[in-house]
């Protein structure tokens, strides 16, 4: 899809093109009170000084609503529905556009630009929206199949419900953190040798340290409770998407799990990228995901066949000594299920979701080396290790350790990105 020129020089590398226009929260030195802004370029347009200045003023619909912009996070915004998002994200572009009608505004305000135009580098970001709920779904085939390979074998791998339902457990909404928020190695009952007799854990700092590449998706409008999301409906609950690293404490995961799922090892950290990218940016690159065979209950059966994003993912891991090594390239058409069919399952009992709620995609894996979403799975549970740059080798994270994720779809010029997920792991404190 072709976009018109814009009038602010934009890197052609830049994950946040005039195609894009993601939404966060920002603070300056200026205003330290978080509030909601666009990234665009190098450059955020800080939305309340913006509004307050009549930036909005050429939009009846928006200057309504344009308080949504003085809020300290984007529930507000989020809760008015995907056609909002759409309207107001079309208008920005129209700001942004050169020889724009809306050029008065912005473009030729000197006195505005210099107010409401901030330096990426200048504004701190936050957590975007206050989260209400997390669930975290498991709809990465691949990385379903490499682990219950790993524990079960290949014949056991994918449980009898696997490819029926989108499997998911309820998370932590207290430990999603902000890209560059450091997070403490989890302690933990572990087992020192899983195979020795009797079975006895000990209480120690994580030894097995990993990461989950995955995407997350806020909702944006909800239901009530006893109601459901109409699979073919749900795209209209969807605000955006963000980056995610749903950090797994692998050893403390292994002697807890049994018979409820994943607690500790999971809760003690998420990360996401700060910029949450609407999901009408991301529709151009609609793209049929990993299929699927089974005949599915009704509530589940699509009528869009593009149903999953194709979006490009990186993951680098640098050590402590600073060098940095790209570990993981994949994409996020390695999904199984899609957004709204997790909307879908998650509301058929009658679960109301909630402006903000948070769904976890699970790890996203690809069929190849260096696909796979997660260090368990590219050291085959520890019988090799992974080469870094510089000639360091890991199985698991090291303390020091820092992970970077990238996401982005489309071409430079017109990318449509995320910007990344950094979190650096900090050792333990003590708990005895």
């Amino acid at each position: 899809m072709a976009f018109p020129k814009s009038w602010l020089p934009i890197p052609p590398k830049s994950p946040f093109s005039i195609a894009n226009i993601p939404f966060g929260i920002i603070s300056t030195a200026a205003n330290k009170t978080p509030h909601p802004a666009v990234a665009i370029g190098d450059n955020v347009l800080d939305l309340r000084i913006f509004a307050e200045n009549k930036g909005f003023s050429a939009s009846t619909v928006i200057e309504k609503e344009k308080d949504v912009f003085s809020k300290l996070t984007l529930n507000a915004f989020a809760a008015l529905g995907r056609p909002f998002h759409r309207e107001v994200r079309k208008y920005l572009q129209e700001v942004f556009t050169e020889n724009s009608p809306y050029a008065s505004l912005l473009e030729k305000n000197e006195s505005l630009r210099q107010q409401a135009l901030i330096q990426l580098k200048d504004a701190d970001t936050h957590l975007p929206l206050e989260i209400g709920d997390y669930t975290d779904f498991f709809a990465g085939r691949n990385h379903a199949f490499n682990v219950g390979t790993l524990f079960r074998g290949p014949e056991n791998a994918l449980q009898p419900n696997y490819e029926h339902i989108p499997v998911a457990y309820h998370g932590r909404a207290s430990s999603v953190v902000v890209s560059g928020t450091a997070l403490k190695r989890p302690w933990g009952q572990i087992l020192p040798d899983p195979k020795a007799e009797p079975k006895v854990p000990i209480f120690a700092p994580c030894r097995r340290l990993d990461i989950e590449l995955e995407l997350g998706m806020f909702v944006s409008r909800g239901n009530e409770l006893g109601d459901s999301i109409d699979v073919n409906k749900a795209h209209e609950h969807i605000f955006g998407y963000v980056l995610m690293n749903d950090w797994s404490a692998r050893d403390i995961q292994t002697w807890e799990y049994v018979p409820l799922g994943p607690f500790n090892a999971k809760n003690f950290g998420t990360t996401i990228s700060p910029w949450v990218v609407l999901a009408d940016a991301l529709e151009p690159f609609s793209s049929t995901g990993l299929q699927n065979t089974t005949q599915l209950q009704s509530y589940l059966q699509e009528n869009k066949k593009n149903n999953v994003i194709d979006i490009d993912l990186e993951v680098d891991l640098k050590t402590a000594s600073g060098i940095s090594t790209t570990i993981i390239r994949t994409n996020a058409r390695k999904l199984l299920w899609s957004w709204p069919q997790m909307l879908a399952h998650h509301s058929v009992s009658g679960c109301p979701l909630r402006t903000g709620d948070l769904f976890g995609s699970g790890t996203i894996s690809g069929e190849e080396s260096g696909t796979q979403g997660s260090l368990l799975e590219q050291i085959q549970g520890g019988k090799v290790t992974l080469k870094l740059n510089g000639g360091e080798e890991r199985k698991f994270l090291e303390d020091g350790d820092t992970i970077t994720i990238r996401g982005w779809s489309g071409e430079e010029g017109a990318l449509v990105g995320f910007g990344e997920a950094v979190g650096t792991i900090l050792p333990a404190v003590s708990r005895k």
